[in-house]
């Protein structure tokens, strides 16, 4: 709101300075070449005050790892000279 009521103030501004020119000859481009540069003026002053600013930029965080497959499984246990002897529970994960 502060920056639209700039813009109509310094446009109201500048085209009272504009009107209480003197008058020009007919011929003379003058006035032509200064309505020119005033109207972009105005205009660059207009879209800089209605224009907003850019969003920041958004960043994602990296999925989290998956978490490992485990599983427990049975394992034969043997003895000094390789005969199973039995089975015990076994934690495996990948």
């Amino acid at each position: 709101m502060r920056k639209t009521l700039a813009t109509i103030l310094a446009a109201s501004a500048i085209g009272a300075v504009t009107l209480s020119a003197a008058p020009a000859q007919a011929d003379s481009a003058g006035p032509a070449i200064a309505a020119g540069i005033g109207g972009f003026a105005l205009g660059a002053i207009a879209g800089g005050a209605l224009a907003q600013p850019a969003p920041p930029p958004v960043y994602y965080a990296p999925p989290p790892p998956p978490p490992p497959r485990c599983w427990v499984e049975r394992r034969p246990i043997f003895d000094e000279y390789g005969v199973e002897i039995g089975s015990q529970p076994r934690r495996i994960c990948q």
